[in-house]
């Protein structure tokens, strides 16, 4: 499995007005649900939230990616939010969040291993500053797929 398998259009937010953290977890959450990825939001932000008590998603550059293995997961996906404003989140270089990619993953290990493989394959993305920027521009749901899909 690899990004290109979980980029789905129905989990992908342009310019999502939240004004915290919780509140975009909660609305990548609900997304999730709604596209049949997860069954409980409650219960997965629970999950997310245990493991953001671990140590910070936020791995700067206005990017975060929080994630948790969670028994609500249905199937794996990767929802991501491009946020109409900055949100205070806690983050590597002290900035805020304007970017957000929400893991679903379950408890399953041969999720978790699929986990890991694409959230490697985020990193090395993000670790590109034109992609960064790319993100930080984008204006539609293919901006941000395109994103991944160029090599």
């Amino acid at each position: 499995m690899n990004l290109n398998d979980v980029l789905d259009d129905k989990i992908i937010c342009i310019d999502l007005l939240a004004n915290s953290k919780d509140e975009v977890i909660t609305a990548l959450s609900q997304k999730l649900k709604e596209a049949g990825y997860i069954d409980d939001v409650g219960s997965f932000k629970k999950d997310i939230y245990y493991r953001e008590s671990m140590g910070t998603t936020g791995i700067g550059n206005y990017i975060a990616i929080p994630h948790g293995k969670s028994d609500s997961v249905k199937k794996i996906g990767v929802a991501i939010a491009k946020l109409k404003n900055e949100v205070q989140w806690e983050t590597l270089d002290g900035k805020g969040v304007k970017v957000v990619f929400l893991f679903a993953v379950s408890n399953n290990n041969e999720y978790a291993e699929n986990h890991l493989a694409l959230l490697a394959e985020i990193a090395s993305k993000l670790g590109n500053d034109d992609a960064v920027d790319k993100l930080l521009k984008a204006k539609s749901i293919d901006d941000i797929k395109n994103v991944f899909l160029e090599n």
